[in-house]
C-alpha cells in the first residue's frame, strides 16, 4: 500500500488523530516511530519516513515511542476496506492464526505458498507474516503489562509468546525497555490501570470518534440470544467460543462523551485466547472504522445528510462467531427480528454447551457447526426449506467444504455461499457484511432498506436505489445502516440493522 508522503506529513504537522492507526511516523534521527498525533515536537520532513504498519517500522530497527504509544490506537480501517491478500492476512493474523498454526497455516488459509505470501506482504506492508504477528504480540503484551496486574509470565503466554524469554526479548526490541519498566512508567503516568476484577482482565479497546454506542447497544439488545448474550443497561455481556476454550466478556459502552475506548472485562479459560478475543470483539463493534471519512462521504448526499448529522459515527456490527452468524441470518429470513431471536434462543437451549464455570451473566456457548449439522433438524421449527438451508450450511462448514472465516475474499465467499442450496443474494451479501466487515454492501433488495430509503425521500425500487447508491461507495454498508435506522418503527421482516 503506497502512502502519500506529503499528505502524511501534513497530518503529522497538524497532529491529526484521525490518522492514528493508519500509518506510523518513523524518525531517522531518534530511531523512534510514533502515531501521527504524537505531541512531541514535529520532526523535520527530511528526517522522517512514513510506514504502513508498526511491523514495518520494527523491521527497519525503529522502536515504539513511549510517549504517544503508537500501538495503543485503533487498527487501520484498510483491513476491512481491502479485500486483497494483505487485508485478509491482517484479519487472520489479528485472530492469532500464526500463533496457532504458524506461517504454513496462514498460507494454507489464504491459498498461497509461504514464499508468495511473504513476498506479497513484504511488498504491500513492509513486513512479512512473522514480523506482523510479532508486532501484534508486542501490542497485546504492552496492553496487558500496562493495564493489568498479571504476572509477567502470564502476560507472555496470554500475548501468544512461546516463552518468557521470547516475550522479554521482543518487548526490549520494540520498546527499548524491559516489561517491568513499561508497567512502572504506566503507573507513574496515572489513569492507565483500570479497576481490577477478580478472575478477569479489564482492558480498554480504543476507537475513533465519533462513536455511535447507543446504536450498537440497540442492535445487540434486539438480537440478544437468551443464554448466550444479554444487554443490561449500557453493558453487553456474552459467552465466547475461542480457539483454546470458552470465555465470557462484558463490554461497557457507557463511556462519557469524548472517551476514545470501550472497556472490556474478559474472562478467558485459556490466556492464549486474549488476542483472538480482542480481535473478534473489535470486529463485533466495528472499532477500527474511520467514522469521519464515512460521515463526510455520506453527508455529501443531501438525502442522507440529516441522518448522518443526527447519528454521527454509525457502526456496522460484526460477529464474534461465524457459525452463530449463519444461524442468525438463516433464521432471520422472512420473519421478524423478535421471531428470529426466539428461534435462536430455543436452539441454544437445546444444543448449547454450558460454561465450565458459572458467572453472573449468560452461561451457554452457541452450538458448534458439528452439533447443528447433526441435531438442528430436530430442534428448528418453521419452513422445511429454511431448516434444510441451515443444516446444509452447518454441514458444509463442519466438513470444511465451506470455509467461513474472516480471512475470506468477499467475492469468493459470496460465490461459495450462493452455491449452497437455499442461499440467495441477500443472505450472501448480509453474511459478507457482518463476517468480513465489508463496508460496501448495500443490500438493496432488503425490505427495511427500501422502507428507510422511502422515509428519507430516496428511490425505493431496487434498480433506482442501486443506481443512486453508487455515490455512497465505498461506504454503502454504512448507508444501509442509516436506512435501516430510518425504517424504524416500521415492521422488520428480515434480520436488519
Amino acid at each position: 500500500m503506497l502512502l502519500d508522503q506529503d499528505l502524511c506529513y501534513r497530518a503529522v504537522t497538524s497532529r491529526d488523530a484521525r490518522f492514528d492507526g493508519q500509518f506510523v511516523t518513523a524518525v531517522r534521527t531518534t530511531g523512534i516511530y510514533c502515531r501521527p498525533s504524537c505531541p512531541a515536537t514535529t520532526p523535520l520532513r527530511r528526517n522522517v519516513e512514513f510506514l504502513t504498519t508498526a511491523a514495518a517500522a520494527q523491521q527497519r530497527g525503529y522502536r515504539a515511542c513511549r510517549r504517544c504509544l503508537p500501538d495503543a490506537v485503533p487498527g487501520s480501517p484498510e483491513w476491512d476496506c481491502r479485500a486483497d491478500l494483505a487485508g485478509r492476512a491482517m484479519r487472520l493474523i489479528g485472530d492469532g492464526l500464526v500463533e496457532r498454526e504458524g506461517v504454513p497455516g496462514l498460507a494454507r488459509a489464504l491459498g498461497y505458498s509461504e514464499r508468495q505470501l511473504n513476498r506479497v506482504l513484504t511488498a504491500e506492508l513492509g513486513a512479512g507474516p512473522l514480523a506482523l504477528a510479532r508486532a501484534h504480540r508486542a501490542h497485546t503484551a504492552r496492553l496487558l503489562v500496562e493495564t493489568t496486574s498479571l504476572p509477567m509470565a502470564d502476560v507472555a503466554f496470554a500475548a501468544g509468546f512461546a516463552s518468557v524469554r521470547q516475550f522479554n526479548d521482543t518487548v526490549r526490541a520494540v520498546y527499548a525497555v524491559p516489561p517491568r519498566t513499561l508497567r512502572a512508567d504506566a503507573a507513574r503516568r496515572g489513569g492507565e490501570r483500570l479497576t481490577p476484577v477478580a478472575g478477569a482482565l479489564v482492558l480498554r479497546l480504543p476507537h475513533r470518534l465519533p462513536f455511535d454506542a447507543e446504536g450498537l447497544l440497540d442492535h445487540l439488545r434486539h438480537r440478544a440470544i437468551a443464554g448466550v448474550e444479554e444487554v443490561v443497561g449500557s453493558c453487553y455481556r456474552r459467552t465466547l467460543r475461542l480457539p483454546h476454550g470458552p470465555a465470557t466478556v462484558a463490554l461497557d459502552l457507557s463511556a462519557p462523551p469524548g472517551a476514545r475506548h470501550v472497556t472490556a472485562t474478559l474472562r478467558p479459560v485459556d490466556p492464549r485466547d486474549v488476542g483472538p478475543a480482542v480481535a473478534r470483539i473489535r470486529r463485533l463493534l466495528d472499532l477500527d472504522a474511520d467514522p469521519v471519512a464515512v460521515d463526510i462521504a455520506l453527508a455529501a448526499d443531501p438525502a442522507l445528510a440529516p441522518s448522518v448529522g443526527a447519528v454521527p459515527g454509525i457502526r456496522v456490527a460484526g460477529t464474534v462467531d461465524p457459525v452463530e452468524l449463519v444461524v442468525r441470518t438463516v433464521l432471520g429470513q422472512q420473519v421478524s427480528v423478535s421471531g428470529a431471536r426466539t428461534a435462536a434462543s430455543r436452539l441454544v437451549a437445546e444444543l448449547g454447551e454450558p460454561l465450565p464455570e458459572q458467572w453472573d451473566g449468560p452461561g451457554l456457548l452457541f452450538p458448534t457447526a458439528e452439533a447443528l449439522a447433526e441435531r438442528a433438524a430436530d430442534v428448528v421449527s418453521g419452513p422445511a426449506r429454511r431448516t434444510a438451508t441451515l443444516v446444509g450450511l452447518a454441514s458444509a462448514i463442519a466438513s470444511g467444504d465451506l470455509v467461513f472465516d474472516a480471512g475470506r475474499e468477499p467475492a469468493a465467499l459470496r460465490a461459495d455461499l450462493l452455491a449452497q442450496p437455499g442461499v440467495g443474494p441477500w443472505t450472501a451479501g448480509y453474511l459478507a457484511m457482518r463476517l468480513l466487515g465489508d463496508p460496501d454492501e448495500l443490500l438493496a433488495e432488503d425490505l427495511a432498506v427500501r422502507r428507510g430509503a422511502a422515509a428519507l425521500g430516496l428511490p425505493s425500487d431496487i434498480p433506482a436505489l442501486t443506481a443512486h447508491a453508487e455515490r455512497w461507495r465505498p461506504w454503502r454498508s454504512y448507508a444501509a445502516t442509516h436506512l435501516w435506522r430510518a425504517s424504524v418503527p416500521a415492521a422488520r421482516t428480515k434480520e436488519t440493522s
